[in-house]
């Protein structure tokens, strides 16, 4: 070889991409002990030598991850992305983060400028909408990509998709309040039409069709404002709702506030549970029982599930739903502490 060598030559002497090798030289912890050996041995043969200096001057973008997430002001999804940041930090990599506020379009534009940027590898979860400049532009870049907690797109044989086991967490919550003594239980929030909607209903769903009982659904944005609002709705228009499954912590939270509003005790004479345990809903008074999803163990495994397949080449399965379970509070017992 006349010219000197580079990383590519090294990358196509070991057998390894260009990535995998960078991260050798970086001294990762997560390529296995043999990748780096073949590596090592590749570099030696070859006789390539590293030049920290000018590898410092190109690191601006490397080990870069972008990271889109539809609603940061959501504390669920702001916990995710917290974590993930600092599982991701722990490796090496630095996290580009946006927010997307639930536009399509604008996740495109954030998406694509990203790309421009040097991500190596995103995470998205997705906003509501036509998702398809988003993920388009990733399949024709071939990035590694992500999708967590929404599914954007079906094509999860390129952009694996990982959320949470929605309909068990549904059905245990309505379950719960049925063995409280609860005769109606509604549910409330979510934009109908939705998948994660759908999916959070369904465990309530059937549950309510094998005790042979009536559904009552009210949708909507999935905040308190929200769930104030229904709170006057159920009492004015569905006195037999005695319960409430909520889409998520915040609608759940202002069902809550909404009952206090009208001078009608939560826990007992109706009784509440949300979804996603947000760190709020154990500080609430009540406290809010709720479907807890472990987001920061969700996040460890996604930062493991996208290095493996940035460094060793293991692309994720298609699909994967984490396990739930129902941290029950004085909102739905009525036992406070």
């Amino acid at each position: 070889m006349n010219r000197r060598p580079t990383i590519m030559d090294v990358a196509a002497r070991a057998g390894v991409s260009k990535s995998t090798v960078s991260l050798v030289l970086q001294g990762s912890k997560q390529v296995r002990a043999e990748t780096r050996a073949a590596v090592e041995k590749a570099m030696a043969e070859i006789g390539y030598v590293y030049n920290r200096a000018a590898a410092n001057l190109r690191s601006s973008s490397v080990g870069l991850v972008g990271l889109v997430i539809n609603d940061l002001r959501n504390p669920f999804f702001t916990e995710f992305a917290t974590s993930l940041q600092m599982a991701l930090a722990a490796e090496g990599y630095a996290t580009v983060i946006a927010n997307s506020d639930e536009d399509p379009e604008l996740q495109a534009k954030l998406v694509g400028s990203m790309i421009e940027h040097g991500v190596s590898a995103m995470v998205i979860s997705p906003a509501y909408g036509a998702a398809s400049d988003t993920f388009d532009q990733l399949a024709r870049r071939g990035l590694p990509a992500l999708q967590v907690l929404r599914q954007g797109d079906e094509r999860t044989d390129l952009f694996p998709f990982a959320s949470f086991d929605y309909a068990t967490g549904s059905a245990k919550a309505t379950r719960h309040l049925l063995q409280q003594g609860a005769r109606n239980v509604a549910f409330v929030g979510g934009l109908p039409g939705r998948a994660i909607t759908r999916e959070r209903k369904s465990g309530w769903r059937d549950v309510l069709k094998k005790d042979g009982l009536e559904e009552v659904s009210l949708h909507g944005k999935s905040s308190r404002a929200f769930g104030m609002e229904m709170a006057d709705r159920l009492i004015a228009d569905h006195p037999e709702i005695d319960a409430a499954v909520c889409f998520n912590d915040l609608v759940a939270l202002g069902l809550m506030a909404g009952f206090a509003r009208a001078g009608r005790p939560v826990g007992t004479g109706f009784r509440v549970v949300g979804f996603d345990d947000i760190e709020e809903a154990a500080q609430s008074w009540p406290q809010l029982s709720s479907v807890s999803c472990d987001i920061a163990q969700f996040a460890q495994d996604t930062a493991a599930r996208l290095l493996g397949w940035m460094v060793e080449g293991e692309r994720p399965e298609p699909e994967l739903r984490m396990p739930v379970r129902l941290v029950t509070r004085a909102s739905s017992t009525g036992e406070t502490t």
